[in-house]
């Protein structure tokens, strides 16, 4: 059998340090590292990217030459951190729907101790279930799965211990990103958003109304354009120009401003007509708005974004179909193979026992803990069994696609809507409709998104073990820790960037996730939540955007790249579009030049890791900063540090954008330079 042929790169009869402290103590510090970059980048876009390769890229760099790490403690490391991407993408896409539902009570559920225990159980679901699956689709597939993160992630550990070289990029990437972060948010040399908006000019607002362009010119967003390709970039900026250039040009020509300002007091965005403030600057006087583009946005185009993206999630489900019921045939029967216990080290998993007893264990925890959603011990019971069935099934369809396609493709968006949508089906069945059922239904999407994406996560860091020869049951215990440290950090950084800036306190705002943080994902859960229990939906909205989505997927664009693109400012969508621009280039100039990298592995090349860099020190810095404008003694010393008054004073405010968009350009000339400079020999 193909198992028994391969040999992994650290024989199993080998004995080597592997689990040890150093390595769980260097991949928890990681991981909460990583963690808080991803929920800054899941706020503010909606996306994330793999927190594995880079945490390879730090184990073979810091560890391995600092502190004398074997191969087999750089893979814990990297197991150990490489968790907190995926419960921090878990958590984000989800959890902060309790904000959004209809019931204002609701918003309570989203404290430190709900987020924390709602991630630690759903990661460590996602854990337990993935052990008895893992020689079915690690091992016994080998050939067949590649796992492509997880094979990438092997190919870096085993070329640091050859003495490859990939940090240095990684690291240039991350000062580059440290230096133009500390332009941009410290001293506002760079502008953070150029906006051009035709409100300004009253010829052009006569004949294109509402119309804006603006750009998010950050290093994380050209870094993650760079990483998802030209094709993915442009399909999202493609969602965003319909909404930003067409909608809202045609909405803002067929509905008056007291329409659209009605709309916001139904959806609760404004108190009433004769308030000012809102999104857009609503002034009750002149009945008119200041920002009418972000009105209309608010009012009308994340509704037919939320639908778009609904509809997208269950194309993309029901296109894997096929996969998720094989998968599940075969991941089954495997279980049901006792076969024999084998004595070598790389095949030894934790016991089925524990996989038993502690979902059994979770779902009664969840009965009895008070804290969570839930009317008495036997509703709470319900959403526990509830959690483990919708979790054995997507864990096992979860990890076999990631095995395709890769963790970044995987369509959890689109389980958690299945999940959410058939929650609710079986609420209403025994009578649970209206607005007190709606944080039962987001906690079983929750806990099952958490579970999913980490089983995912899991599956490709299980791949890169059986490659490099390491124990899984080492591994299963370090992801345990990854997911405990990460539960941590997460819930911590979400609370925290969740705290109003003085504007918006000043506005009366009291969360800044909805306002300065669009959480797409999350209000999309409880945009179908409320559909579905309270009936608050506006379905004419909503359905448009779905069917938009099946109109695209019938032209043959995936449906659910375009939608997320309708629902996200085109501030966010624009720059990472440029970011993608500039891997199409960059690898036209590669294949001219013949520098062409091995197939599977273009996750290694110097760009990518560039980007990597771009990617987690931008979203580190906004973290940071995110933190260094709460309390008002630092934001009086941080406007002191500010440039940006009297560069626009010179420079007027177009000027002033101008010179941001010169520092953007810049970045992207280096990234291109990066990435178009010849490979060395010795990187693989």
């Amino acid at each position: 059998m193909a198992e028994k042929k391969f040999q992994p790169f650290v024989s199993a009869d080998t004995q080597m340090k592997e689990f040890t402290f150093k390595a769980v103590l260097m991949g928890s510090l990681f991981g909460i590292l990583f963690g808080a970059s991803t929920v800054y980048l899941a706020l503010k876009a909606g996306l994330t990217v793999s927190a594995s390769i880079p945490i390879a890229v730090l184990a073979i760099t810091l560890g391995r030459r600092l502190f004398k790490t074997t191969i087999l403690e750089n893979n814990i490391i990297q197991t150990t951190g490489s968790a907190s991407e995926s419960i921090a993408a878990g958590v984000v896409f989800t959890l902060p729907g309790f904000l959004f539902l209809s019931n204002a009570e609701s918003a309570d559920y989203f404290n430190y101790a709900v987020i924390f225990i709602l991630s630690i159980f759903g990661g460590i679901m996602g854990t337990l279930l993935m052990i008895p699956l893992r020689r079915s689709l690690i091992v016994k597939e080998h050939e067949t799965l590649p796992y492509p993160e997880g094979t990438a992630c092997a190919s870096v550990l085993i070329a640091g211990e050859k003495g490859g070289s990939f940090a240095r990029t990684a690291f240039q990437g991350l000062g580059f990103a440290f230096v133009y972060a500390l332009f941009q948010k410290m001293f506002k040399v760079i502008a953070e958003t150029p906006i051009y908006d035709t409100v300004k000019s009253r010829s052009l607002n006569k004949i294109f109304p509402s119309a804006q362009v603006s750009a998010d010119i950050t290093p994380e967003y050209m870094g993650l354009g760079y990483i998802v390709g030209p094709r993915i970039a442009g399909t999202l900026v493609a969602g965003s120009v319909l909404s930003w250039l067409v909608l809202q040009p045609l909405l803002a020509s067929l509905v008056s401003p007291l329409t659209i300002a009605l709309q916001e007091v139904k959806l609760g965005f404004l108190k009433d007509i004769h308030t000012a403030g809102g999104p857009g600057g609503w002034d009750p006087i002149t009945q008119t708005f200041t920002d009418p583009a972000s009105a209309i946005y608010r009012a009308y185009i994340r509704q037919i974004g939320a639908g778009a993206v609904a509809m997208g999630g269950l194309i993309t489900l029901i296109k894997t179909i096929p996969t998720i019921v094989s998968s599940f045939k075969e991941s089954i029967g495997s279980v049901k193979e006792k076969g024999t216990d084998s004595r070598l080290r790389t095949e030894k998993d934790l016991s089925l026992k524990v996989v038993l007893f502690g979902s059994l264990g979770l779902v009664l925890l969840i009965a009895c803990l008070s804290i969570i959603p839930g009317h008495n011990f036997f509703s709470r019971l319900l959403i526990g069994v509830l959690i483990l069935v919708f979790g054995a099934f997507f864990v096992t369809v979860a990890s076999r696609i990631v095995g395709l396609i890769g963790s970044s493709n995987s369509p959890v968006s689109g389980m958690t809507i299945a999940t959410i949508m058939g929650t609710c089906l079986i609420f209403l069945a025994v009578g649970w409709g209206g607005k007190g059922y709606e944080a039962m239904a987001l906690v079983v999407g929750g806990m099952v998104c958490i579970a999913a994406s980490n089983a995912g996560g899991t599956s490709q860091d299980l791949k890169t073990g059986f490659l490099v020869g390491a124990t899984p049951r080492y591994q299963q215990l370090a992801l345990f820790i990854g997911v405990i440290v990460s539960a941590l950090a997460v819930g911590f950084t979400i609370k925290i960037l969740d705290i109003p800036n003085t504007a918006l306190k000043a506005q009366g705002v009291q969360h800044a996730i909805g306002a300065t943080f669009s959480a797409p994902q999350a209000t999309l859960m409880a945009t179908l939540i409320k559909g579905i229990q309270g009936g608050k939906l506006d379905w004419n909205f909503v359905l448009a955007g779905a069917f938009l989505a099946l109109v695209m997927e019938l032209c043959g664009v995936r449906a659910l790249s375009f939608a997320i693109g309708v629902y996200l400012p085109i501030s966010t969508t624009l720059p990472i579009y440029i970011g993608g621009v500039i891997r199409g280039f960059a690898d036209k100039v590669k294949k001219r030049k013949g520098i062409i990298g091995k197939e599977g592995e273009e996750d290694l090349e110097k760009g990518n890791l560039f980007a990597t860099g771009l990617v987690a020190g931008g979203a580190l810095m906004g973290v940071i900063f995110a933190f260094l404008n709460i309390p008002d003694k630092v934001v009086d010393f941080l406007k002191k540090l500010s440039l940006e008054e009297s560069l626009s004073k010179a420079l007027s405010q177009n000027g002033y954008y101008a010179l941001g968009i010169v520092f953007f350009v810049v970045m992207g000339y280096v990234l291109y330079r990066v990435a178009t400079s010849q490979e060395k020999s010795s990187s693989l």
